[in-house]
């Protein structure tokens, strides 16, 4: 049994919501259509041609890039050009490309968290966590012996998340009153008649931006003809999503030293630094990719040291300013683990299904930049 495109937007849905990209980015299927079969999937940093043409090669159906191949509004593909000649090659050989940036940056589990764990960082929270991110409460009333279909309905739609524990509800026993009416075709009852039901009142919470798919769901599974539910919002924050991390190491170490577990952890020959390698470091803060931006929350943090990639002069600057050591392990090099997370994530919630996914790791380095 095969899936589909769409189920596997569905799983990186779950995994980092495109509602919580930086509004500059544009994650999502780039290419491909979401009713197209998949079995074989393959993962990459980067979506340029010598990634394509691995696909091809490797014969995936579809393509997992961290890296957007469309940012901007596109006003010709010509194949005598890259970006024409990469969309013709995936489009020609059936394969979709879906793309998670900054929503997999920003996302819990996701590629900060990932780098901070790497890290052996303990006590991790969301450096400058979004705005306007919420939670909601959907109530619904069931009838006895149906509660158990409507919650694991609930559930595989994105509701009941309370940090790693899935599949939270709660559920009241109680009497529910109804009279069905002319036009109505009860699945409890006769018209006219009033009748008691034993029901069950059963809550759980979702992510705002996953009510809607949550109470299609449920609905769908629910046996009554119409369906009394409510949703509240709630005020609980999400402080689990946004750009970086902050947290400390187990104890204060040299920068010099920390320097080389950075190295290590990420597989790298060198990175760009600064800061006294005597100095001793115990609160870190750090942002995959470009995060020259979040110096100034880093500091405000108590960080002792950031991690990130891309740093500029000036940047580096205003951290010695801030009397904050620096560590600039790369775009590439903070990023590269994007692959793995993916692959990983998706390999767990298809295990134990019959769908027979596979998904492979690119062979490409697509790192553009080479010390000499």
């Amino acid at each position: 049994m095969s899936t589909d495109v769409g189920y596997i937007i569905g799983l990186m849905k779950r995994l980092a919501p495109e509602s919580i990209a930086e509004g500059w980015d544009n994650p999502g299927l780039q290419l491909g259509a979401p009713s197209a079969k998949v079995k074989r999937i393959l993962v990459a940093v980067d979506p340029v041609e010598e990634v394509a043409r691995e696909a091809v090669d490797r014969k995936v159906d579809m393509l997992i890039t961290h890296h957007p191949f469309f940012f901007d509004a596109v006003k010709t593909l010509r194949e005598d050009r890259p970006a024409g000649r990469i969309a013709a090659l995936l489009i020609r050989n059936g394969i979709a490309l879906y793309c998670a940036h900054t929503n997999l940056d920003n996302a819990r589990g996701g590629i900060n968290d990932y780098l901070a764990e790497l890290l052996g960082i303990e006590g991790i929270k969301t450096l400058e966590p979004l705005k306007g991110l919420g939670y909601e409460k959907i109530v619904v009333f069931v009838p006895a012996g149906y509660e158990d279909r409507v919650a694991s309905s609930m559930a595989e739609a994105g509701a009941g998340w309370i940090g790693n524990y899935s599949h939270c509800t709660f559920r009241s026993r109680g009497t529910g009153t109804f009279m069905p009416r002319e036009n109505t075709d009860p699945f409890i009852g006769e018209k006219g008649k009033l009748e008691q039901v034993d029901e069950y009142r059963l809550e759980t919470i979702v992510p705002a931006e996953d009510t809607g798919q949550v109470i299609a769901a449920m609905l769908d599974a629910h046996p009554y003809e119409e369906v009394a539910y409510d949703v509240y919002p709630l005020k609980n924050g999400r402080w689990d999503m946004g750009p970086g991390r902050t947290g400390t190491l187990t104890e204060a170490v040299p920068f010099g030293e920390f320097v080389k577990t950075v190295k290590d952890a990420l597989d790298l020959e060198q990175v760009r630094c600064t800061g006294s390698p005597d100095r001793r470091v115990e609160r870190v803060a750090l942002c995959g990719g470009s995060g020259g931006s979040l110096i100034d929350a880093a500091a405000a943090a108590g960080a002792d040291v950031f991690i990130t990639g891309d740093v500029k002069h000036h940047d580096a600057h205003r951290a010695r300013e801030l009397g904050m050591a620096l560590i600039d392990a790369g775009h590439y090099g903070t990023e590269k683990c994007a692959p793995d997370i993916i692959k990983e994530y998706i390999e767990r919630q298809t295990k134990g299904t019959d769908m027979g996914i596979e998904v492979i790791k690119s062979d490409i380095d697509t790192n553009p930049l080479i010390v000499l």
